[in-house]
């Protein structure tokens, strides 16, 4: 288990954690609530802290002395923020990420479109933050909240985030080259005799130099107990690795490997530190992106301790995009997620899925996501409509048309329901939400880097590291024993023929000093690696 800096007592939040007073209605002079917005009011009038979400939406009007809001206990029960493209779904990531940061718990945020890094920076009031602050009541104040900025394998404006192979593991590997059902067992029991043999797999190379090996006539015995590889199917894993490679992918593996326990900090005022991890560069990349956020979320599953029910969480985790994980999904694969968002939640990290529609997200996820904020639907088409309607179905008996008031829904207005102090769902409560403090869009790239440069972090992620691993082991291309270039010519070269490079399989066969290492026992690095409910690993420290 990795050492976690143990998080500060957070500071006071600026959102207030008395709740409104909907017993009295209006104040004076103001027409008084009506019975159903009174009941509605009631519900979200939590004792505790809480985030202030907006004022409700009844009839047509804004009742600013009702109040939305989300206990903060209760946000490590996880959440759904969805609605169509252009809604305002982005931004309500950003009001709830910045109070969070502001009561003192870290959030981390998967920035698709690059817009999302002005949460850093103070907001700019203008006439419509002016009238929407107004509209819900919020006292508006421009702010900045401490931030970290991360780019997958440095592709982009930020922090490099790096994972090695052997703690990616199959499954999720799997899923990124997209292999079978057949291939990502045989990838398993690849990973399995890497692990036993003490084989580090920190990159591409290594893993290909493993595959090499088990199908040599020297190594395709060793796996024979377990199932064996057969040559199709290592032929299907390289191939995948291969293109997987030429369209620039490499990068994403390899040491430093990024320690998840970075998104646990603090900044020096109690704030919590709000980790942005732009995905910009490889928004094309579908596939990648958003498994490797599961990794993030997998690999913090695996280290942290229980703690229960906390009084605020360790850390909330929001999952844009969130389709392009269940999309062609197996079984397998769903049941992980499934049971990692399940148990994640007693390990104090909240989990936020961002997409369009409930329905991208599979039932037995949905049903443990008890804090919902929908944003409006379209329904153009018999497809939308479909969807409109199972929306609907998803959420608690309420006193509004629901079909209608999501499709008339204006953009910064959402359907709420969140889980009371109690545990219990609160009532659907149509919503006008506030402004964010922060700034509405992209910092300045060259303000960025310079952010990214003086982070401490910087200096420990950001040059990349090849040491001596699985490659250098089997080829004896490494420290310990590298070969002389001549002893890997074909035999029918003469010295003065042109040499060809000799592949992964020559280099692997010819290396001669696999033979004992691959019939030894495993290692004490072997033994020392574990794995999770998908397979990702680390070595304990």
């Amino acid at each position: 288990m990795r050492d976690r800096e143990t998080m500060p007592e957070a500071v006071s939040g600026a959102m207030s954690t008395r709740p409104p007073d909907a017993s009295r209605g209006a104040p004076s002079g103001a027409p008084a609530l009506p019975a159903p917005a009174l009941e509605i009011a009631a519900g979200y009038a939590f004792t505790g802290p809480a985030l202030d979400l907006g004022a409700l939406l009844w009839d047509g009007r804004c009742l600013p002395d009702a109040q939305v809001r989300i206990p903060l206990p209760m946000l490590n029960r996880h959440g759904l923020v969805a609605g169509a493209t252009g809604t305002g779904k982005t931004k309500t990531l950003q009001l709830i990420a910045e109070q969070l940061s502001a009561q003192g718990v870290p959030v981390f945020l998967a920035d698709i479109k690059g817009d999302v890094s002005g949460i850093s920076a103070p907001g700019v009031e203008n006439d419509t933050v002016r009238g929407r602050a107004g509209e819900v009541h919020q006292r508006w104040t421009a702010t900045g909240f401490p931030a970290e900025f991360y780019a997958l394998g440095g592709l982009g404006h930020g922090i490099p985030v790096r994972a090695t192979i052997t703690s990616f593991g199959p499954v999720l590997l799997s899923k990124i080259l997209r292999l079978n059902q057949t291939q990502e067992q045989s990838l398993g029991l690849i990973f399995h005799y890497a692990d036993t043999k003490g084989l580090e797999l920190i990159d591409l190379k290594d893993l290909r130099a493993v595959v090499a090996f088990l199908t040599s006539d020297e190594g395709k015995g060793e796996l024979k107990d377990i199932g064996g590889l057969s040559t199709a199917t290592a032929g299907v894993i390289l191939r995948s690795l291969t293109a997987f490679e030429a369209q620039g992918m490499a990068d994403f593996f390899g040491e430093p490997e990024f320690d998840t326990a970075e998104f646990l900090r603090t900044a020096r005022d109690g704030r919590g530190m709000v980790s942005v991890l732009e995905l910009p560069a490889v928004q094309d990349r579908p596939q990648l992106f958003s498994t490797f956020l599961m990794w993030l979320l997998a690999d913090l599953f695996h280290d942290l301790p229980e703690v229960g029910d906390v009084d605020r969480p360790k850390l909330v985790f929001f999952f844009d995009e969130a389709h392009l994980l269940f999309h062609d999904a197996s079984k397998a694969f769903l049941d992980s997620i499934t049971q990692t968002v399940r148990l994640i939640r007693s390990k104090g990290v909240g989990v936020f899925f961002v997409t369009q529609t409930p329905k991208d997200v599979p039932a037995d996820v949905l049903a443990q996501l008890g804090n919902r904020v929908q944003h409006a639907l379209r329904a153009f088409t018999p497809d939308d409509q479909k969807a409109l309607k199972a929306t609907v179905r998803t959420f608690p008996d309420s006193s509004y048309d629901l079909e209608e008031l999501l499709t008339g829904l204006g953009t910064g207005e959402a359907v709420v329901t969140v889980l009371g102090e109690k545990g219990a769902p609160t009532p659907v409560a149509a919503t006008r939400l506030r402004a964010p403090e922060s700034l509405m869009g992209p910092v300045d790239p060259a303000v960025l880097d310079r952010a990214v440069t003086a982070s401490p972090l910087h200096a420990r992620y950001a040059q990349a590291v090849d040491r001596e691993s699985a490659y250098e082991r089997l080829t004896g291309a490494g420290s310990r024993g590298a070969k002389d270039p001549d002893e890997l010519a074909p035999s029918g070269d003469t010295p003065d023929a042109p040499r060809r490079e000799p592949s992964v399989v020559e280099q692997v066969v010819g290396s001669g000093m696999f033979k004992s290492l691959a019939r030894s026992l495993g290692t004490q690095i072997g033994r020392e690696i574990t794995r999770s409910l998908f397979g990702t690993a680390r070595r304990r420290r």
